[in-house]
């Protein structure tokens, strides 16, 4: 099988990134691992330097840009973490940064993204909508585009992840993962498969615009509906002229999951009162499929992937489902 990312491309990423990100910590859940029958432990992203994993993979990109494309600046279009992680790293290397957000985004992230320095754009109803005035936007002013998914750079670098993963846990059986535009699944597949041909991929989305769901289902992208949803991090479509990362879900991931808005608001409730942790809605997606009936198999990592939640909402939810 020849992919369009290999793990040298990885390797080389992690390089290039780690004087600029962090390696974040892997810890064992005891009360996880008393569901599963087996250990489980949790990549916790939740501690990245923004918040997100998504840092890794806009940094990648970012680094690589020659000087003609730093000049010009550049433009992302996110549900809210890829733009901060676009604008943190903007700022750090001094290149200017637009954001194109749509009206679905929580403000507790726009406003975080506005606190990094970059320019701000809120337009349409979807991340799709979005992505039209982003476009016409580097049209006109000749900006660079750092995708939040489709991209080699951004890609590889979320897939430093999965260096680390099998660097910590050589003997690694299960790694459920958030899924949106396949960007962290994709890179982490390309990685651990490398380096453990059996390990299993499991992709985790919300049941409600499951974008990369529906396409694999559809065996094409196709469009959805974006709707209001606790894992708003994972909403958007994964773009009708999809170059890698629909290839690679489809050849990579061995199962997909979906789990419902009561589910994810139980298992984020799940994590604060068990194992402290505060993570947003798409963060905690994976815990959700292993509160509810899914088996990891063997020794299994889920991925939280994010904090970035308002926290007035937050409280709400876990208040409401305090043991």
């Amino acid at each position: 099988m020849t992919l369009a990312l290999s793990i040298a491309e990885i390797r080389q990423a992690a390089t290039t990134i780690a004087p600029h990100v962090c390696r974040t910590p892997l810890r064992v859940s005891s009360g996880l691992s008393q569901y599963n029958g087996a250990e489980v432990l949790l990549k916790l992203e939740t501690m990245q330097n923004t918040g997100a994993f998504k840092l890794r993979g806009a940094t990648n990109k970012l680094l690589s840009l020659d000087d003609a494309e730093r000049s010009a600046g550049v433009i992302a279009v996110s549900t809210g973490n890829h733009g901060r992680g676009v604008a943190f790293a903007a700022a750090k290397l001094g290149l200017h940064a637009v954001v194109c957000m749509s009206e679905l985004v929580p403000t507790v992230k726009v406003e975080a993204i506005r606190a990094l320095g970059a320019e701000m754009v809120i337009t349409g109803k979807s991340q799709d909508e979005a992505e039209e005035t982003a476009l016409a936007m580097i049209a006109e002013l000749g900006l660079v585009y750092v995708s939040p998914f489709d991209d080699r750079h951004v890609i590889a670098g979320q897939g430093t992840i999965g260096l680390e993963l099998m660097a910590a846990v050589p003997a690694l059986d299960t790694i459920i993962v958030p899924v949106s535009g396949g960007g962290l699944i994709g890179g982490i597949s390309v990685a651990a498969k490398a380096l453990r041909p059996d390990v299993r991929i499991v992709g985790v989305t919300m049941d409600r615009g499951a974008a990369m769901y529906e396409s694999i289902k559809a065996g094409k992208p196709v469009q959805v509906e974006e709707m209001v949803s606790l894992a708003d991090s994972l909403g958007g479509g994964i773009g009708s002229n999809n170059r890698y990362t629909f290839d690679l879900v489809h050849a990579l991931v061995d199962d997909m999951v979906l789990v419902t808005e009561a589910q994810i608001a139980d298992a984020m409730a799940w994590l604060y009162w068990n194992e402290r942790i505060v993570a947003e809605g798409a963060g905690a997606v994976g815990v959700a499929a292993l509160l509810n009936g899914f088996a990891g198999g063997g020794r299994t990592v889920a991925i939280v992937s994010g904090c970035n939640v308002d926290m007035a909402d937050f409280t709400e939810i876990v208040r409401e489902r305090a043991p």
